[in-house]
């Protein structure tokens, strides 16, 4: 009979951690400090900060291809997964647009639903440069 409540006590800490661990990975944002260490190593496309952004294109060096895009990202199990399905979407545009390199302008994960889900939403510019 010991055995069997040790093996319930086992079973039930295993559960607590199993659902913290659960909790913690489904995040609902990121900050952006997170978003602009983790973002660059996801994307193909050059990734450049508003400020490179305009020195390079007073110096000739990029142009502008496309002013403002938006991208839902399909919804992941993570912010993690979210992040990187938005940055597949990014790639996809520059690609179409005819660019190298993009500009995040603006992002926030949206409520969808009633069961707590969100999904990314980003605005960005696509550029060519040299």
């Amino acid at each position: 009979m010991k055995n069997i409540f040790n093996i319930l006590n086992i079973i039930k800490i295993n559960l607590m951690i199993f659902m913290v661990i659960l909790l913690t990975s489904c995040a609902t944002s990121m900050t952006p400090v997170e978003i602009n260490n983790s973002l660059p190593t996801l994307t193909i496309s050059r990734f450049i900060t508003q400020a490179q952004a305009n020195e390079s294109t007073n110096t000739k060096k990029c142009k502008y291809l496309v002013k403002g895009r938006n991208y839902n990202a399909p919804i992941g199990m993570s912010t993690k997964d979210d992040l990187r399905n938005g940055a597949k979407g990014i790639d996809e545009w520059v690609k179409l647009d005819g660019g190298n390199a993009y500009v995040l302008t603006n992002y926030k994960w949206v409520s969808v639903g009633n069961n707590g889900a969100t999904q990314l939403y980003i605005e960005f510019d696509t550029l060519l440069c040299e």
